[in-house]
């Protein structure tokens, strides 16, 4: 049987990913990989160091997958709804140093 849960669009989407983050240390993991994620992308763009751009997926994933894996207790979202999480963790992200989500 299919347990996937399906959306139509983001703005569904993206109440069931903020669900998925309830653990603050989860939120503060994804918080550091998506900015080293900025800045190796920032590095890799000013200096033609396009070598650094396999680090992206290391620098990102790693901490959010530690953050559900030890700390949510549960499968990133990822794995089922990749795009959708991509950009609700750069979301997420803007949220956060908003102050719309708590760190």
């Amino acid at each position: 049987m299919d347990n996937i849960k399906r959306f139509n669009s983001f703005s569904e989407f993206y109440p069931y990913y903020l669900s998925e983050h309830s653990n603050s240390t989860c939120r503060r993991l994804h918080f550091i990989g998506t900015s080293l994620v900025i800045l190796i992308l920032a590095v890799a763009i000013a200096k033609g160091a396009w070598l650094l751009l396999w680090a992206l997926p290391l620098a990102g994933y790693s901490f959010a997958w530690v953050g559900h894996f030890f700390f949510e207790k549960n499968r990133p979202a990822t794995f089922q709804h990749p795009l959708y999480s991509l950009l609700g963790d750069f979301v997420m992200y803007r949220d956060m140093i908003l102050g719309k989500v708590a760190f």
